[in-house]
């Protein structure tokens, strides 16, 4: 399904409450307080650039203590739009606010905050309360536009930069962390205060005010919202919320670091062996800097020279692989303390990827191993914004020698807006560099002329099943390429079609990355109720997140299409244990960020006629060897890279043992999950093992 996150976080940015500390930031300094109430009628302009290209704008219109919002943003074939309006007290506190529209994938938003009786109401896709209306209480909104930031922040400013209580729950707070001069387009000069706001997603997000402390923009690393006439500083903005965050996750890697001088022992564990898929009597693990040593009967106390981790008679697991990933800092982190030692990252910014990659391997910040694709998108109206662009077959090949040439590229990634036409030269040239060919089914293409066209792999199971049910002229760019797994529901998998494609795929060894998590969610989810992927993590979330995971992902219109939806999935299900019957090879995906999304997916592998054991191997040993990496990793051996994460519990019996993990060795630096959680406002699944040394 391919969901552009970075995108999706700008139009729901405010759903999620949660208080984040940013360490180290000073307190915002006193100056003339903003009023959001306009005494006159003015309008702002705003416009959003994601990876550099403007995909949308934000308008606001002032008018006393009203304000009037329109935002949309069209990226990747999908888009969202919204209207607000609100009302302000006096002290600049929305005390009505009505917004809707529609999400990317065209969930319906209605929300409502209001007032009555000295009593505070909404009303959301997820939820609906009251509570006593504090007068200094902040409603948090679940599907504001980034305005909402601003709203935000004045009221944070007019308290004296002291925390806020918020509806429905929660505390909003904020800190000056940075200022920034900005030009122009005469070549003025702008001065720009940049402020931080924790308490409102995971981590904080971030805007710049004027000296009049006027909204000047939202910044992340890969969009900004900005004033117009502002946009070629988007650039400088992108590049400073990168920074901010840097600085924020390399704080936390330096607290949460445990890197020995000497050799640690993790005693008293039994090992899951991905070959034999059974586990091992306990045992000891010995790790030396990065690499496993020795394995080693029990010890009764820590041998001298040596740093010793009590397992607990818990479980020893080989990291696990996320296959279809997007990194981010955040990311990063999130996956490492999961349990996923290696990504790979499917689409990235070439630039931004590099930096990450850099920043993890001279362990400046926590995260996985990443394996590279080099994405490429055709130029169209539904381009999406991500990755590397052409408009002509030349263009296209001159692009993947481009990543051939640079080198460290597992493979290239087509697009959606990619001519089919151009995928055979543009497969001889990946060869030649010695890269494999993966992507979405083109438009206007079908999954059998992509593998005769040189596919190593299909990415989402969606892509190669809308062959057998779509007409060629209908254009997969779009919702198409949602709407249309309706069609599943009829979809008759002995039809010669249908067989023809599996035997082809299994002959010619075509892997498929079905990212079944991402079709659960987008296809079964409902409003107002809790997404069956999160129900083992979720009450150890924030407040905001728990709430983000009662909203779907798609728009129901009636009884008969909730049914025709989660009648598809079961058809995914189906298509895909039939796939597995037939020895297709699958690989464990998200395009949800990995970490719990990826054990979600490792329980939808044993849906589709894996064991418990083999879904494990599947998501680390197999991938291992898949990737070309199975002679160091994949396997907790004697020899092999110290990749691994301890779970009290036993996996083979009940794999939901993976969900609560102790501690991980990434590379043989040591992590402790219960240390990092609170720093995202998440409540340790399980304590941190007794670590000892010896005299």
């Amino acid at each position: 399904m391919s969901y552009p996150r970075p995108i999706k976080a700008i139009f729901s940015i405010f759903c999620v409450i949660t208080l984040v500390a940013v360490t180290g930031c000073s307190q915002p300094e006193k100056k003339q307080e903003p009023s959001v109430k306009k005494q006159e009628s003015s309008q702002e302009n705003f416009r959003l650039i994601f990876g550099g290209t403007d995909v949308g704008g934000l308008v606001v219109n002032h008018n006393g203590s009203n304000i009037n919002i329109d935002y949309s943003f069209s990226n990747n074939g999908r888009g969202a739009s919204s209207k607000e309006t609100l009302q302000l007290s006096n002290i600049g506190l929305p005390i009505d606010w009505r917004i809707t529209g529609k999400t990317v994938f065209g969930n319906e938003v209605d929300e409502q905050f209001y007032l009555k009786d000295n009593t505070a109401h909404w009303k959301s896709s997820s939820e609906s309360g009251y509570k006593p209306f504090d007068d200094n209480a902040l409603y948090i909104a679940q599907n504001a536009s980034p305005y909402a930031l601003y709203l935000y922040a004045n009221a944070l400013l007019k308290n004296q930069g002291k925390p806020l209580a918020t509806l429905p729950s929660g505390e909003v707070s904020i800190a000056q962390v940075d200022s920034v001069v900005l030009k122009d387009v005469n070549g003025k000069a702008i001065a720009a205060t940049i402020y931080a706001i924790n308490g409102i997603e995971l981590d904080p997000s971030y805007i710049a005010l004027d000296e009049s402390q006027q909204m000047l923009g939202y910044l992340s690393p890969r969009a900004v919202i900005i004033r117009e006439g502002l946009e070629e500083n988007n650039k400088t903005l992108s590049n400073l919320a990168a920074n901010l965050n840097a600085s924020r996750f390399e704080k936390i890697a330096k607290k949460a670091t445990h890197q020995y001088n000497k050799p640690v022992r993790i005693n008293n564990v039994k090992i899951f062996d991905p070959v034999s898929m059974q586990l091992t009597a306990a045992q000891s693990v010995l790790i030396k800097e990065n690499m496993i040593i020795a394995i080693e009967p029990l010890v009764k106390s820590p041998v001298r020279g040596e740093v010793l981790i009590d397992g607990n008679g818990g479980t020893l697991i080989p990291g696990l692989y996320e296959m279809h990933g997007h990194m981010s800092d955040n990311d990063a982190l999130l996956n490492v303390i999961a349990g996923v030692t290696s990504v790979r990252d499917m689409g990235n910014e070439i630039e931004i990827l590099d930096a990450l990659v850099d920043k993890i391997e001279h362990k400046q910040i926590i995260g996985p191993r990443i394996t590279k694709s080099g994405f490429i998108e055709g130029k169209s109206e539904f381009s999406n914004a991500t990755g590397e662009l052409a408009s002509t077959e030349q263009e296209a090949v001159d692009l993947v020698n481009m990543y051939g040439e640079k080198g460290g590229y597992f493979q290239i990634k087509i697009y959606s807006s990619v001519n089919g036409d151009w995928v055979p030269a543009m497969a001889k040239a990946a060869q030649e560099h010695g890269m494999r060919i993966t992507g979405h089914i083109p438009a206007f293409s079908t999954v059998d002329e992509m593998i005769a066209a040189g596919y190593n792999e299909i990415t989402h199971i969606n892509q190669g099943m809308l062959s057998w049910v779509l007409n060629r002229e209908e254009d997969t760019r779009t919702l198409y390429r949602i709407t249309g797994m309706k069609r599943f529901v009829d979809l008759d998998l002995n039809d010669e079609k249908v067989q023809h494609t599996l035997n082809t795929m299994a002959e010619k060894n075509i892997a498929v990355d079905p990212t079944m998590v991402i079709h659960e969610f987008g296809l079964t989810a409902r409003n107002g109720e809790t997404r069956i992927g999160t129900k083992d993590y979720i009450d150890n979330m924030p407040v905001g997140v728990q709430r983000q995971a009662k909203v779907a992902l798609l728009n129901v219109a009636d009884e008969a299409e909730d049914k025709a939806y989660k009648k598809a999935f079961d058809k995914i299900i189906e298509t895909l244990a039939l796939m597995h019957k037939k020895g297709i090879f699958l690989v464990p995906g998200t395009d949800l960020g990995g970490a719990f999304e990826l054990h979600r997916e490792l329980e939808l592998f044993t849906k589709i006629g894996m064991s418990n054991a083999e879904a494990l191997r599947r998501g680390s040993y197999d991938m291992a060897q898949y990737l070309g990496y199975g002679e160091k990793l994949g396997s907790i051996e004697v020899g092999k890279l110290a990749d691994f994460f301890l779970v009290p519990g036993n996996p083979i019996a009940d794999l939901r043992a993976i969900k609560t993990v102790s501690m991980v060795s990434k590379d043989g630096v040591i992590y402790f999950p219960s240390e990092i959680y609170p720093e995202f406002g998440i409540k340790p699944f399980t304590p941190s093992p007794v670590v000892m040394a010896s005299n």
